[in-house]
């Protein structure tokens, strides 16, 4: 698997390479770059798909100690990584996940041609729904992240409404799921995961994009 090598840490990626416009697929939280392996598949030869593993708890190489990994420590990740690529311009698409909105504040999207947003955080619910804050609860209780790994790993758990029962139709493979958290038996890789604040709502309270001229469409179909 490819990789970057970043300010803050190395971030690994899948390219389906090709000649293809670039399209960067990214990610939500305790989930890696193979969210989108059915997808990908899709969209090939038409788009060069790169999907990057972001350090929000199923990464398996931790970031820097000193990494800057808040909201917008993250969108700045983000744009690092596109910059890595080498390439004129991407369509950047987020799910879950979003951090889209400080990315337009800040002017780091001066290599994107066009934002997808697909089901992700708002301004007012971020970490959004009954299961992002089942996450943010678990990330300020003293082992509440790995009482999340284990409830995660338990098919019957993961139906809740408060945690996949709302996000998935078919369910996430067990096999799948279990290769997700299998990073989070590390210290390191939750002590990344809590330095995001992709679990706090004090995150939300950074969201006032100024305008930008950037188009963004609407989501995949």
């Amino acid at each position: 698997m490819p990789e970057a090598r970043l300010t803050a840490g190395t971030i690994h990626y899948e390219d389906s390479g090709g000649e293809g416009f670039p399209l960067v697929l990214l990610h939500g939280l305790a989930m890696d770059s193979r969210l989108w392996g059915e997808v990908v598949p899709q969209l090939t030869p038409d788009f060069r798909c790169i999907a990057p593993t972001l350090p929000l708890g199923s990464h398996r190489e931790a970031m820097k100690p000193e990494a800057d990994l808040s909201l917008r420590g993250l969108g700045r990740l983000v744009a690092e990584f596109i910059e890595s690529l080498g390439v004129d311009s991407v369509t950047l698409c987020f799910s879950d996940w979003s951090g889209a909105q400080p990315m337009v504040a800040d002017g780091l999207l001066g290599g994107v041609d066009a934002l997808i947003l697909v089901s992700c955080e708002t301004e007012g619910n971020y970490p959004p729904g009954l299961a992002g804050r089942a996450a943010g609860l678990s990330a300020k209780l003293p082992g509440g992240l790995s009482l999340m790994r284990q409830m995660l790993l338990r098919p019957w758990s993961r139906r809740l409404p408060f945690i996949y029962g709302q996000m998935s139709k078919r369910g996430v493979p067990d096999e799948l799921m279990r290769e997700w958290l299998e990073p989070l038996h590390r210290a390191e890789i939750r002590r990344d995961l809590r330095s995001t604040r992709a679990t706090s709502n004090r995150a939300s309270a950074i969201w006032r994009p100024r305008p930008s001229r950037l188009a963004a469409s609407s989501a995949l179909s």
